[in-house]
C-alpha cells in the first residue's frame, strides 16, 4: 500500500516547485496566482488579485474559470501540500504551465509579503445568491464583483422597471435612477416598479421603495432631475454601465455623447407597440448610437409610446434583456451585443439580428473624447466639438 507521504513525494517529484521568493517573482512577471485553500482559510487572508478555487472544486471549476490551458499559474495553499497535488491534477487536465509554491500562504505572510483580508459574502448573502454561486461563470468572485458594481438607469418606466428589478435581485450594489416624473395610473399597465397606492408619488421614490424592499444589499441613488448638459457628465462619472430606457431622441443623443466622453457602455433598448430593439453601445469597443442613427428621424416616423401605444408585457421582455446584457458586461462573460442589434417581434415571436458598424464620418468617438462638448442639442442633434489643437 502507498502511504500519504509516498504520494506527496511522488507528486513533488513530478511537478515544478518554487519557494515564496520565486513565486513572488513569477507573479511580478504576470503569472496568475491560484489559491486552492478552503473558503474559511481564504477569508482570513489572501494575496491580492488571486483566483480562489478550493482544492475539492478544482477539477469541476478550473475549465470555466481558466479556459486558456496555456495560462501560466502559481498554485498556492497554506503550506505547499495541497498545491503540489493540485499542480499534478492540473497537468493531467492539460495545464502545463503550472508551479506549486512551497511554504504557501503561511510562509508568504510570515515573510512580510503583501496580503489582505478579502471581502467575502456574509452567510445571508450566500443564501440569497446561492444559485449564482453554483454558476461557474459567476461564483463568489463574480457575485462580489456585482455587489461592487454601479449601474445607472435612465428612466423608471417601462424599460427601467424590469431592468431595475432584475439588477437589484442579482445583487448589483448600487443602482442609480434618473426620472423626474410622477406615478400615473396609465403607467401601471407596464411599469411594474410602481403600484396603485403610489399614484401621485415621485417615480424615483416609488422605485427606491420597491428595490430596497426586494434586496437590502442594494444602494438606490435617485436623481429627481431633468437630465441635461449641466448634470449628465457629473452623474455618469460614478457608474460602470448605463441602461438606457429613454423615450426621446434628445436624451439619447445627450447620453451618447456623455457616455462616449466617459468611455462607459450603454445598454440601449426601445419599444413600439409589439416590437422591441436591444443593443450595446460600447465606445471603447464598437459602434455607438450616432453610428447607428447619425440624425433622428422625422417626428411623424418616430411616435412615442404615449402616441402609438405599447403592449404592456413588451417592455418587460426588452428590459429583462437589457438587465442581462448589463450583467454580462459587469461580469465580463459571454458575448455582449456590441455591434449587434436584436429586433424582437412579439406578434411573430421572432428575434432578428442586425450588424451595426462604425460610421467613418462620425466624429463623436472615444478617440476624439477630449474634443467632445456635451451640450443641449438642437433639432438636428449635431455633434459639438472644441477646435482641434
Amino acid at each position: 500500500m502507498t502511504s500519504f507521504r509516498q504520494l506527496l513525494t511522488q507528486a513533488k517529484s513530478s511537478i515544478t516547485e518554487v519557494d515564496t521568493a520565486g513565486g513572488h517573482e513569477l507573479l511580478n512577471q504576470g503569472y496568475l496566482l491560484l489559491d486552492v485553500r478552503e473558503p474559511d482559510e481564504y477569508e482570513q487572508g489572501a494575496i491580492p488579485d488571486s483566483l480562489h478555487i478550493p482544492r475539492g472544486q478544482l477539477e469541476s471549476n478550473i475549465e470555466n474559470r481558466v479556459p486558456d490551458r496555456q495560462t501560466a499559474m502559481v498554485v498556492m495553499c497554506a503550506g505547499g501540500v495541497r498545491s503540489a497535488f493540485a499542480v499534478q491534477t492540473l497537468e493531467h487536465l492539460g495545464y502545463p504551465n503550472t508551479v506549486s509554491m512551497d511554504g504557501g500562504f503561511n510562509k508568504w505572510k510570515d515573510e512580510g509579503r503583501p496580503w489582505s483580508r478579502p471581502r467575502t459574502l456574509t452567510p445571508e448573502q450566500r443564501s440569497r445568491y446561492q444559485r449564482h454561486l453554483l454558476v461557474p461563470e459567476v461564483g463568489e468572485e463574480g457575485q462580489l464583483r456585482l455587489l461592487n458594481s454601479k449601474v445607472l438607469l435612465l428612466g423608471a418606466g417601462g424599460l427601467g422597471s424590469p431592468a431595475a428589478l432584475y439588477l437589484a435581485a442579482a445583487g448589483v450594489g448600487t443602482l442609480g435612477i434618473i426620472d423626474m416624473d410622477i406615478v400615473d395610473e396609465s403607467n401601471l399597465q407596464r411599469q411594474i416598479l410602481h403600484n396603485t397606492e403610489r399614484i401621485g408619488e415621485r417615480k424615483v421614490d416609488s422605485a427606491r421603495k420597491t428595490l430596497t424592499g426586494l434586496n437590502p444589499d442594494v444602494d438606490v441613488v435617485t436623481y429627481d432631475v431633468r437630465l441635461g448638459a449641466d448634470n449628465i457628465m457629473e452623474i455618469l462619472a460614478d457608474y460602470d454601465v448605463v441602461v438606457d430606457g429613454a423615450d426621446n431622441f434628445p436624451s439619447r443623443y445627450l447620453l451618447n455623447d456623455a457616455s462616449v466622453k466617459h468611455g462607459i457602455p450603454v445598454v440601449h433598448g426601445s419599444i413600439f407597440r409589439f416590437e422591441g430593439q436591444i443593443t450595446v453601445f460600447d465606445p471603447r469597443q464598437g459602434p455607438t448610437y450616432r453610428d447607428m442613427l447619425p440624425e433622428p428621424p422625422p417626428a411623424e416616423l418616430a411616435p412615442s409610446c404615449a402616441e402609438a401605444g405599447v403592449l404592456g408585457v413588451l417592455p418587460g421582455i426588452v428590459g429583462s434583456i437589457q438587465a442581462l446584457e448589463a450583467l454580462k458586461l459587469l461580469l465580463g462573460v459571454g458575448e455582449p451585443l456590441r455591434g449587434r442589434l436584436v429586433a424582437f417581434d412579439a406578434l411573430e415571436m421572432s428575434f432578428r439580428e442586425f450588424k451595426l458598424r462604425v460610421d467613418p464620418d462620425n466624429q463623436v468617438t472615444w478617440e476624439n473624447r477630449d474634443r467632445i462638448e456635451v451640450t443641449e442639442l438642437d433639432g438636428l442633434c449635431l455633434p459639438q466639438f472644441t477646435p482641434a489643437g
